[in-house]
């Protein structure tokens, strides 16, 4: 037997060790049972969002248009889809003692940048990629006989140099005064498709013009996003006699993240059926609501953001043989579009 003799000082110590172990696990506890709902997200099996995720997957695998209606591969019809779907019920179902609602909105997630999202209808058009035909009544021309100005703003002028009167920013090694040196390009321009990346970007709500938002400046409400500025692109140059495929697929919803993977495949099965459309828009919001970001064009009493063409080239080492074709057509478009409003690009 032994016996070990405990002065107070010892007895000091070994309590002190004690109230700190209990002072430990009662702060664990307390954050836990805090943060209860938050820990238990992270393991719990989402039935609905993986459902939605699930969806889409299906939808461009299948090479279904965009997450359309229109199938490019005629044995996967609707009812497969949904058949398939009905199988994924299932196995959620399993693993997982949520009841999966039908399309549970609050559940899609959306990763935009780090934005905030909240929740909005994830319904998504079945009838969205529209051919008008060549007959619009009531549109009004664009009235030329105004004054175009930009107004003053801190935004340096972030221009290279100037091709055929064109202001160029030049991001790549190519200088375009030496790559372009006519503007002589061969191509159908009757046939013209429009389509977006990012189908949700939206614009500063108001009184009168109010939506569901679906994160900061974006809403699948098509009338209130990018997709509306479209039908406008739309109906002005149906009206003038071109041929217009309109697609306004979501390539952003319910993830921000691949829209550009998305995307290229709408463009592919679009232009695998029409092969005589040489001209495709990635049409784009580039615009904010003060002068901070770029300079704002005051037309008349109206004011709007300056219009940019983005144009990519092989200088990355991607195959692009049509490059050069592309920034004459947008040198060719800048140059109309400043001769009616100048400096509107």
């Amino acid at each position: 037997m032994k016996i070990k003799v405990l002065t107070l000082k010892d007895i000091c110590k070994y309590l002190a060790k004690i109230v700190l172990i209990f002072s430990v696990i009662a702060i664990f506890a307390n954050f836990f049972n805090t943060n209860k709902n938050t820990i238990n997200s992270y393991f719990t099996f989402n039935s609905s969002k993986f459902l939605s995720v699930m969806k889409n997957e299906i939808l461009l695998l299948r090479g279904k248009d965009e997450l359309q209606g229109n199938f490019t591969n005629k044995k996967y019809s609707e009812s497969t889809i949904n058949n398939e779907l009905n199988v994924f019920s299932v196995v959620a179902n399993t693993n997982s003692n949520e009841n999966i609602p039908s399309e549970d909105t609050n559940d899609a997630t959306e990763t935009v940048e780090n934005e905030n999202n909240s929740s909005a209808s994830s319904d998504i058009p079945q009838e969205t990629v529209n051919t008008i035909s060549n007959e619009q009544e009531g549109l009004p021309e664009a009235d030329t006989n105004v004054t175009t100005e930009v107004l003053p703003s801190n935004v340096p002028d972030k221009a290279t140099y100037e091709v055929f009167g064109v202001e160029i920013r030049d991001e790549c090694d190519y200088n375009m005064q030496e790559e372009i040196k006519d503007l002589d390009i061969n191509i159908n321009k009757n046939d013209i498709l429009i389509f977006h990346t990012h189908t949700c970007e939206s614009y500063t709500p108001t009184e009168q013009y109010q939506y569901d938002a679906t994160g900061n400046f974006r809403t699948t409400d098509l009338n209130y996003s990018v997709a509306r500025v479209g039908d406008e692109l739309e109906k002005y140059l149906t009206n003038y006699g071109y041929s217009i495929i309109h697609d306004k697929s979501y390539h952003d919803y319910p993830s921000y993240n691949g829209s550009y993977d998305r995307s290229l495949i709408t463009v592919k099965n679009i232009l695998s059926t029409s092969e005589n459309t040489d001209v495709v828009i990635d049409l784009h919001r580039d615009a904010i609501g003060d002068n901070t970001y770029a300079p704002t064009v005051k037309i008349g009493e109206d004011y709007c953001a300056r219009l940019m063409f983005v144009v990519g080239t092989d200088g990355g080492g991607l195959k692009h043989d049509n490059w050069r074709e592309n920034v004459k057509f947008a040198i060719k478009m800048v140059q109309k579009g400043n001769e009616l409003y100048p400096r509107i690009v």
